[in-house]
């Protein structure tokens, strides 16, 4: 059965963008030759990507047409895994190996349980939250960037429901960004 498992990274008063859509500069606060090695091992373990739509069209964009041979093997993983995409407004993708779904907990549902590697849901706040709701996730990994910005979009959304989160590891980056994994708990 596999897992799934939400990945970000955040500023440390909780915004995973800035003030405008797809506003990441923050992203060069943590960015490094730990969190480089971390993208590929996830690339190595991961079965599956998942996107909202907003998230989708932004990773379509840079992963599709960047040229940086440094971030080659993410490049490579990013373009070959399959990839999930939750949208009631697209109905294909040219981006290859993506399906797109309307109902994204109930495709989550079945291919969670079906053997076979990790499933992570790469940025997209809203799905994650959506996700998060219906039970199906299972651990969050979230890279806390040592910056503030002043005003963004908050990874977690405010009138959520209270969760509780089991503490898998916490580990602090040269760079001063601390990588935080956590199980989550079920609801009691």
């Amino acid at each position: 059965m596999a897992k799934v498992i939400v990945w970000n990274l955040m500023t440390l008063e909780g915004f995973f963008e800035g003030k405008e859509k797809w506003d990441l500069g923050f992203h060069g606060d943590a960015w490094g030759d730990e969190l480089s090695e971390l993208s590929s091992d996830f690339g190595r373990k991961a079965g599956l990507l998942v996107f909202g739509r907003v998230t989708y069209e932004g990773m379509k964009a840079y992963w599709t047409t960047n040229a940086d041979e440094g971030e080659g093997e993410v490049k490579n993983f990013m373009n070959a895994l399959p990839k999930l995409v939750a949208s009631r407004k697209l109905t294909g993708s040219d981006w290859n190996n993506t399906t797109v779904t309307a109902d994204i907990t109930g495709e989550i549902a079945r291919r969670k349980a079906e053997p076979g590697k990790d499933i992570y849901v790469f940025g997209s706040a809203e799905l994650t939250e959506s996700l998060l709701a219906a039970g199906l996730v299972d651990e969050v990994m979230i890279a806390v960037a040592p910056v503030t910005i002043g005003q963004g979009t908050p990874l977690f959304k405010p009138n959520a429901e209270k969760r509780h989160y089991a503490l898998i590891t916490a580990r602090p980056l040269k760079n001063g960004t601390v990588i935080l994994h956590y199980g989550v708990k079920a609801a009691a």
